[in-house]
């Protein structure tokens, strides 16, 4: 036995033997002195690297990067998209990174960038219908943006601007070449679009995306150049520190096997690559946000200068046969819906006819279109008016003045010596005077640019000038005679409420 030991012995010296000669030769190749990088570059097996390197037409790294400087949530699966929390009107630094190459899209070169920071809906299902979320959101917060850049922490930015019909959408310009940084503020939080049923509900998640475009031939910046974006939740000021620190403390409890299957939470939040936000039909500014193409562009809002809820404009006359009929086929219930800013459910109501819409209860109308355009379709369809502040009643006078102003007490609007009075009825909603005088306008036919001032006839024959103050000192139903005198220089008409 001690002889094979002694031969397994025998046999491995030699195979290190042999070994080491192998390797002899490569110390005395290279030697101890320095030796050129590049003999070693030209080595086989970096020629073979080089061939799997990406080609020319295969995809290329995103000329830009966005960086929304907060921290993702610890509490998201491997698999899923991250999610960052952010408070309530709290400003956030998106950095604006180039991230091109050499030679990389030369033609922005020395050039600005336009890019557009929108906040939209994550889900698909609000996403349908973020027309209606938004302007219910509007109603509810009068004055107020969804999407502010906070200017002065802001660096880079040229030519900022908000579109009023696009509460959640801002735009500049700036120079890739340049440090750039945005502050961004959020307004509305994620609970605003939940509906409320008893506390506590789970709020919506949003999308903060970024659209950046270069000029085309005419100037304008309507080239696509890259979007990016990020899933983000919207707390009360506060809360989404709060909502942080659960989730840490959450995933603390968990096992290591457990913590493996989730996202660790980085301190900034970088946006992925994304479609382009799809453009709106129209760019001009509206009364109300459009932000999906569901809206034909045939249908225009009615204009008006009120900013009242009440005030519905002058464009939908009350009563006139705008009432929906049960005998109203498909395509007239269609151009109803239309009619009364309902375009966006147009697809959705395709085949009800008059009566199958008449039939929806109010809880229907509210389960299917949410609860601003679902009562505000309600109300719409049970044709209910909402009851003017003031009403006022107008005549236009006579050649023979001193019996109209003797008529109101002889008969109310009866005639007197064969003569009828027509009075006009001014419904005010606004209580202003510039209301009441454009009421007058569209009423006795006179050109609105025409008129000058409006006066009131007082005691002893005296003129007052119409103001806000007196008009909302007007006693309900009150009959005028409406009189109208030219301008001392010649140039357009008095009006006198007598």
């Amino acid at each position: 036995m001690a002889w094979v030991l002694k031969m397994d012995e025998a046999v491995e010296a030699g195979l290190v033997h042999d070994f080491d000669a192998s390797l002899s030769g490569i110390g005395q190749e290279l030697g101890a002195g320095a030796y050129s990088m590049s003999d070693v570059l030209a080595l086989p097996i970096f020629k073979e690297e080089d061939a799997i390197l990406p080609l020319d037409g295969e995809p290329k790294q995103p000329p830009f990067q966005y960086i929304l400087c907060a921290a993702t949530s610890p509490a998201v699966k491997l698999h899923d998209e991250s999610l960052t929390y952010l408070n309530q009107g709290q400003s956030y630094e998106i950095r604006m990174l180039d991230n091109r190459k050499l030679g990389d899209v030369p033609e922005i070169s020395g050039k600005l960038v336009k890019s557009i920071i929108r906040v939209v809906f994550h889900d698909r299902r609000l996403q349908y219908t973020e027309h209606q979320q938004l302007e219910g959101w509007k109603w509810n917060r009068p004055g107020d943006r969804l999407l502010d850049l906070d200017i002065p922490l802001s660096v880079g930015v040229i030519d900022i601007r908000t579109n009023p019909g696009q509460l959640n959408a801002v735009e500049f310009l700036w120079d890739p070449a340049k440090r750039t940084s945005v502050f961004i503020q959020v307004h509305c939080i994620s609970t605003e679009f939940t509906p409320r049923k008893h506390g506590g509900e789970k709020g919506v998640a949003f999308r903060v995306q970024v659209d950046t475009f270069k000029q085309n031939e005419n100037g304008d910046y309507t080239d696509h150049l890259h979007s990016a974006s990020c899933q983000i939740k919207v707390f009360k000021p506060k809360g989404a520190d709060r909502k942080q620190k659960t989730d840490r403390e959450k995933m603390e409890k968990r096992t290591p096997h457990e913590k493996e299957k989730y996202q660790p939470s980085y301190d900034t939040t970088i946006l992925s690559e994304c479609s382009p936000w799809p453009t709106t039909i129209s760019e001009s500014p509206a009364p109300t946000p459009t932000f999906t193409s569901a809206q034909p562009s045939t249908f225009s809002m009615p204009e008006s200068d009120s900013s009242s809820p009440n005030h519905q404009g002058e464009g939908i006359s009350q009563g006139s046969g705008e009432q929906l009929h049960p005998s109203a086929t498909i395509q007239e219930a269609q151009q109803w819906l239309l009619r009364h800013r309902f375009a966006t459910y147009a697809r959705l109501f395709a085949n009800f006819s008059g009566a199958d819409l008449l039939k929806l209860t109010r809880e229907d109308l509210v389960q299917i279109c949410g609860p601003a355009d679902g009562i505000r379709l309600h109300n719409a369809l049970k044709s209910r008016t909402i009851r003017p502040r003031l009403t006022i009643y107008v005549c236009q006078e006579q050649p023979r003045s001193t019996q109209l102003e003797r008529q109101p007490g002889a008969g109310h609007g009866d005639h007197s010596n064969g003569a009828v009075y027509v009075y006009h009825a001014i419904y005010l909603e606004e209580m202003a005077a510039s209301e009441v005088t454009r009421k007058l306008a569209s009423a006795f036919n006179v050109p609105l640019h025409q008129i000058n001032q409006v006066y009131r006839q007082g005691p002893t024959g005296i003129h007052v000038l119409l103001s806000d103050q007196v008009v909302q000192n007007f006693q309900d139903e009150s009959c005028f005679l409406f009189a109208t005198v030219k301008a001392e220089n010649g140039e357009g008409v008095h009006i006198i409420l007598k």
